[in-house]
């Protein structure tokens, strides 16, 4: 049996994989592990770092385990508040009295604040060799080790408390995560950025400065690297961001959805707390979507630096998320209706290693552009996919016997061929637009339903790493079949041009 604190043993089956060639890792393949339940390996001392007494490395290199900020269990406990009250509900205040639900809000906060402590110190993590090992767990102990060459960014993260705490939240993006991996919560702002550079550097990929908080010193003796130069590629007014939201159907929705909660609070005849609470907290519903994209978006920032784009967004939660370019599978642009009246559009990317099965949509790196007009989207997608011009698109429309399928949408959804790459068109309300270079194109695939059999009809998909991909609907059954050949032949030719590279 190898010895799990030797860097140099190797790992169980479950622990690591070969990355397969190409564009990511073979079907089913993991990017952690759970050890089984036993005793903890043994460094000596344990936990040392900033919150314990110093320690040197082992003499077989490995590095002491580090614990995480002590004010954690304070913060985590926090978010269980506000969980907690949410769980109660209004109506569990109006049955038991303010008395008896101050004392529930306490009890189980107290008891979510005992649950933290003893995770924060049962938590702890370091590296061995090239990998991140975490520790944690009381009574079933788990050990997650995360393969460094699988490592595609590391993204700094600061919620709110975060934020008026002076910490930082660190985020691991694994290749073939099933979510995000390992999130450190919490650290100091500075130990999370010289953590993360380290990271980067130990996984092979040069670090992209991270989200730097002024007048915090270094973590101490953790080198900080010099933060490259970047260049700035564009700036959302936080004005066009609202003007934007505005344009929404949930915005015109909203005086019907305030006259109907109205209507029910008068239909009510109470003015007690419990009814003015309910009516607002119905009320927020009818309106969250808007403000969460708004509060997401805030201050939005898009920088170059060499071959990846940093994305500076958020107002209640700061993130900073660097997106590799060689990593990119699509590039989608979408107009809504109300937007094009002023001649704005959105961008976004679907990105290779990412968690596409995050159930949090804001931890994914898929932001490009929120809000633009026409010469940004095109300044900004050619950075993206170089050569590439978003108003000089080929798309031809499906044939005149598609419109038993599409008789609105026929002449708005079409397929082209560009010189690097595959495009789609499709929506009638919303219109979209999705790009596929040629050699992020995994396979492609000639689907035919009941109705399109009956009318000669087929649609060609070309699939990606990243999930979606593109789709060119109800084609000629002769021409689909040609245009699947003529991309799996651009796709062959494209990724041995990136091979020889």
């Amino acid at each position: 049996m190898s010895d799990r604190n030797d860097p140099g043993a190797p790992l169980p089956r479950d622990d690591r994989t070969e990355a397969a060639p190409g564009y990511g890792p073979p079907p089913g393949a993991g990017t952690a592990s759970d050890a089984t339940p036993g005793p903890w390996p043994a460094p000596a001392p344990p936990y040392p770092g900033p919150w314990g007494p110093a320690a040197a490395p082992s003499a077989d290199g490995e590095e002491p385990r580090q614990r995480l900020h002590p004010l954690s269990p304070a913060l985590h406990g926090a978010k269980s508040l506000v969980v907690v009250i949410a769980g109660l509900s209004w109506s569990t205040l109006s049955r038991v009295g303010f008395g008896w639900f101050a004392l529930l809000v306490t009890v189980f906060v107290l008891g979510a604040t005992v649950l933290s402590v003893v995770s924060w110190w049962n938590t702890g993590y370091h590296l061995v060799g090239r990998e991140l090992r975490v520790y944690e767990g009381l009574l079933w102990r788990r050990t997650r080790a995360i393969p460094l060459e699988r490592l595609q960014a590391v993204e700094v993260v600061r919620p709110l408390l975060a934020q008026l705490t002076g910490l930082a939240e660190l985020r691991l993006e694994v290749v073939g995560g099933g979510k995000t991996e390992a999130p450190l919560a919490y650290l100091s702002v500075a130990e999370a950025t010289a953590l993360r550079q380290r990271l980067l550097a130990v996984a092979g990929r040069p670090p992209a400065p991270a989200l730097a908080e002024p007048g915090v010193p270094a973590a101490p003796g953790a080198p900080v690297a010099p933060a490259p130069a970047g260049r700035r590629l564009h700036v959302v007014r936080n004005q066009d961001l609202l003007v934007s939201q505005l344009l929404t159907p949930q915005a015109f929705l909203l005086p019907v959805g305030v006259v109907f909660v109205g209507a029910q609070f008068l239909s009510e005849g109470s003015w007690s707390f419990v009814a003015v609470a309910s009516t607002l907290t119905a009320m927020a519903g009818v309106v969250l979507q808007p403000i969460r994209r708004v509060l997401d978006d805030w201050s939005f920032r898009l920088d170059r630096d060499d071959g990846t784009l940093r994305v500076h967004n958020g107002l209640l939660e700061t993130r900073v998320q660097t997106v590799p370019l060689h990593r990119v599978q699509t590039v989608r642009a979408t107009w809504p209706l109300l937007w094009r009246m002023k001649g704005w559009l959105r961008l976004r990317l679907e990105v290779a290693g990412y968690s596409a099965g995050e159930p949090d949509d804001r931890n994914r790196p898929d932001r490009l552009l929120p809000v633009g007009d026409a010469g940004t989207g095109a300044m900004v997608v050619a950075e993206v996919l170089p050569g590439v011009r978003l108003d000089e698109l080929p798309g031809t429309p499906p044939p005149s016997r598609a419109r038993w399928l599409r008789p609105l949408s026929r002449k708005v959804v079409g397929a082209g061929l560009d010189e690097r790459v595959f495009v789609a068109r499709s929506g009638l309300l919303t219109r979209q637009l999705t790009l596929v270079p040629y050699a992020r194109i995994q396979s492609v695939r000639v689907t035919q339903g009941p109705a399109q059999r009956l009318l000669r009809l087929a649609t060609v998909h070309a699939d990606t790493a990243g999930g979606a991909g593109a789709a060119a609907v109800d084609r000629d059954v002769a021409d689909a079949w040609e245009l699947a050949a003529e991309l799996t032949e651009r796709s062959r030719a494209a990724r041995g041009a990136d091979h020889r590279r």
